[in-house]
């Protein structure tokens, strides 16, 4: 592993990094965070940021975030030894991964008409990869960046939810370990960053209620709803125990932020329900985030 001589006192420093696959919108994130106030830098060379980091604190001491990405790709092992080292350290390193469907990509990259950056076999040659290959090929050599991650799947995001989003991930309060629960439609497909899924649809469905269809699981009537129904609170009881039985060993793996996710028929009625019944029974000890990826996407 690669050594690096400790930095000076740091005080609160922070900071971020934002990576993952090309057209995920890392460019998006990095703005957003700009706008939280990071002092933002793109497609910095991993052996430059220990020394960038500690230039920023002797300067500043604000918060930073910096984007890499495959065009870097010699350097990609340096990362995650950095990102462990700094935080041995006391500083709070953490890693965001931008990840997407196949699907996705390949339409963003066919609306832009921009080159992949692995397109190219070799750097200024002729010889070209299809764009599948070349996202197979970056997925392959971040794979172990992703792991030691937090990802966010924006394969169904606007810019503005994903905005949202990652000004809820840097402004939770500090914690051991962040909870995320998220409630998803399973017709839509399961969330590409879920660490945990569970299936709602066997639980009673208030979309067949004519009073209740048109609401949705953060108002009250639904909640009444679903209340009185045993299973639900007898699922929900069991979700919370198993999660809450794994959090330690989560914990002790270095993880920053676990994502919940639950998935109902629509992502209207049962799993926004359960995302904002289950955030509020862990909020305490850790801190716990909501998102509703469908309810989300259409405010």
């Amino acid at each position: 592993m690669t050594e690096w001589a400790p930095l000076a006192d740091h005080g609160r420093q922070e900071v971020v990094l934002i990576t993952g696959i090309s057209g995920s919108g890392k460019s998006v994130a990095l703005h957003a965070l700009e706008d939280a106030g990071f002092f933002c830098v793109d497609n910095l060379p991993p052996e430059l940021l220990r020394e960038f980091v500690r230039l920023e604190h002797e300067r500043f001491t604000r918060r930073v975030a910096v984007a890499v990405d495959v065009r870097t790709a010699g350097s990609l092992p340096l990362i995650v030894p950095l990102i462990h080292s700094l935080r041995a350290e006391g500083i709070s390193a953490r890693s965001i991964f931008l990840d997407a469907s196949n699907e996705a990509l390949l339409r963003r990259f066919s609306e832009t008409r921009r080159p992949h950056p692995l397109g190219a076999v070799h750097p200024g040659s002729d010889a070209t990869r299809a764009l599948f290959e070349a996202i197979d090929l970056e997925r392959r050599l971040l794979a172990d960046l992703r792991e030691a991650s937090t990802v966010i799947d924006t394969s169904q995001l606007r810019p503005s939810l994903l905005r949202s989003w990652m000004r809820s991930l840097v402004g939770a309060r500090a914690a051991a370990l962040t909870l995320v629960f998220e409630s998803f439609a399973f017709k839509h497909g399961v969330p590409l960053d879920a660490d945990l899924v569970f299936d709602l649809r066997v639980l009673p469905n208030p979309f067949y209620v004519r009073e209740l269809r048109p609401l949705t699981g953060r108002d009250a009537p639904v909640a009444a709803f679903l209340e009185a129904q045993p299973e639900v609170a007898d699922m929900l009881t069991q979700i919370h125990a198993f999660v809450a039985r794994w959090l330690p060993a989560f914990e002790e793996d270095h993880r920053s932020y676990l994502t919940v996710a639950l998935g109902c028929t629509g992502g209207q009625h049962r799993s926004v329900y359960a995302a904002e019944s289950l955030a509020r029974r862990f909020d305490g000890r850790y801190a716990a985030l909501v998102r509703h990826r469908e309810l989300d996407g259409r405010e």
